[in-house]
């Protein structure tokens, strides 16, 4: 059986774990989210760093392929007669550093020495050539060491005659191939087998750091390619990742406070009895009363039991508190009225059987009670008459005189229930002018003892039987009992001596069968009797 501090701490703790979770996985998917966004924009940098390495490559060496038409001429002629026009090409492309004419294997001219005649291929073992070459080599005439690029361009057929276009490489290199870090480590221009990487000029192999990762860009128009190597993005997403985790949090944390909000309602206890409601999985239960003389069977108090399917059985005595607490009361007191109301051929139908439901003071605002009653009660025109049971685990409000008196008048005999605990004082009978007063079962257990309940007992029934209210006792469980309540003028009996509540549908055959030793004596059955 639950109790209800276990049944709100149970729907509390839901909550809290719904409210975590969605916090948690919202921190989780913004984390995410920023982690592959920054991996796939470091992707992105460093892919269009490499696009634009190349470009720029190739920017350099298109001006070159242009003014090659133009030099074709000139290969041949007197190094004096030609020596002129290759200094002015020169110049006017900044990025070459030297133009040579070749003419059958030999260096004849060069738009810096002037006149020379040496064979190119001491110079450069892998030329002439008949076909053109793009090599990445050292300088070794005019700045001994340094790196130039050359180009060679055959203009016979055998290859022994052509241009030689020499640039000065690494100091465009480093104008145009500068690392971008962090995306970007190493920067390296492959031309054949040879490599020149930025700030260290040409190398015979490409720099390899454990870690790194290997991108190359190819170019599309002259035979090179360009090599960028750098850390992996995912690498820099995660080192990144911290600073995304502030705004990450705060998100989380409105998430998770706006499903606190959002989840008041669904998972709730609130929620659970609506449920309840709907599916209707609340049974109504009654407990019979007795006549404390003749031991007849007067009425019936209606019990509410709730056989939860997904927290079991549920007490009345948590769930009712709570329902109240909830502002669900009034709900289930319409249930009970109508299904109560749909089962009256259960019960003898006599205006000496009373039925008693149990309503809160809550019910009383503003007279719904009244309206309810109309509704869901007189509209099946019952011939058993109804008192309604006040609980007393609330204060009573102010309540209209007019509500007292339409109730009256409805044939509504008013009862207060567990007399002498909860929010119960005498003011009440007063202001509700009752016609029964419940002993509480703590009262009726404490008959036969030195205990303070006992004088209580005693004080009530007194005040009852002096007022002319009629005594109900609850809780009677024991004969002795039975007799000093018969005794003091208690005018009926409810106690497991007598029954335990039990469904509707039973009630008649507990009626029929129900025992009785005074009967049994006159060997006689008597029909239903008033509470006197």
């Amino acid at each position: 059986m639950l109790t209800a501090q276990r049944i709100v701490k149970t729907y509390r703790r839901k909550r809290i774990i719904v409210c975590l979770a969605l916090a948690i996985a919202t921190l989780l998917l913004t984390t995410g989210v920023r982690y592959l966004t920054e991996r796939n924009r470091n992707d992105q940098r460093v892919t269009l760093f490499t696009a634009r390495a190349v470009a720029t490559v190739e920017s350099l060496l298109e001006p070159l392929a242009a003014a090659r038409s133009a030099l074709f001429p000139l290969v041949g002629q007197p190094c004096e007669n030609v020596e002129g026009p290759l200094r002015v090409e020169t110049a006017r492309l900044q990025t070459l550093r030297a133009i040579v004419l070749v003419k059958d294997g030999v260096v004849y001219c060069s738009s810096i020495f002037g006149s020379r005649n040496e064979m190119l291929r001491q110079l450069q073992p892998k030329l002439p050539s008949p076909y053109p070459q793009m090599l990445l080599t050292r300088d070794n005439s005019l700045l001994k060491g340094s790196s130039v690029l050359i180009i060679w361009t055959p203009t016979s057929p055998d290859g022994q005659d052509g241009i030689l276009q020499a640039l000065n490489i690494e100091l465009l290199a480093r104008l145009m191939l500068e690392p971008a870090r962090p995306w970007v480590d190493h920067v390296v221009l492959n031309v054949g087998d040879v490599h020149l990487e930025y700030g260290k000029g040409v190398v015979q192999s490409l720099p390899g750091e454990p870690g790194l990762e290997t991108r190359e860009g190819v170019s599309g128009r002259f035979p090179f390619s360009v090599t960028v190597i750098g850390p992996p993005g995912d690498r820099l997403a995660l080192k990144a990742l911290p600073g995304q985790l502030p705004l990450a949090l705060i998100l989380s944390l409105l998430i998770g406070y706006i499903a606190w909000l959002a989840t008041a309602g669904r998972m709730s206890f609130s929620h659970e009895i609506n449920l309840g409601l709907a599916a209707r999985e609340f049974e109504i239960y009654c407990q019979p009363l007795v006549n404390a003389r003749n031991q007849q069977c007067t009425g019936v108090e209606i019990l509410l039991r709730w056989n939860n399917p997904r927290q079991g059985f549920i007490s009345p005595d948590v769930f009712i508190p709570l329902a109240e607490q909830q502002n669900l009361i009034a709900p289930l007191t319409r249930y009970v009225l109508a299904e109560t109301a749909s089962q009256l051929h259960h019960f003898p139908v006599s205006p000496h059987f009373h039925i008693g439901i149990n309503v809160a003071a809550s019910h009383f605002h503003r007279g719904k009670i009244v309206e309810d009653l109309q509704q869901f009660w007189f509209a099946r025109q019952p011939s058993q008459p109804l008192f309604l049971e006040l609980t007393e685990r609330d204060a009573l409000p102010d309540v209209d005189h007019r509500v007292v008196r339409d109730l009256h008048q409805l044939g509504v005999k008013l009862a207060i229930d567990d007399f002498g605990t909860g929010q119960s004082s005498l003011a009440y009978l007063e202001m509700l002018h009752p016609d029964v007063l419940k002993i509480d079962k703590t009262f009726t257990a404490a008959i036969g003892t030195d205990a303070v309940n006992s004088t209580v007992t005693d004080i009530i029934i007194a005040l009852g039987n002096r007022l002319h209210i009629d005594l109900v006792a609850e809780g009677v469980e024991t004969a002795e009992q039975a007799a000093y309540l018969r005794r003091r003028g208690v005018t009926a009996l409810q106690g497991y001596l007598y029954a335990r509540p039990m469904p509707l549908h039973a009630f008649p055959a507990w009626l029929e069968t129900h025992p009785d030793a005074e009967n049994k004596k006159n060997g006689a059955a008597l029909g239903a009797a008033p509470l006197r």
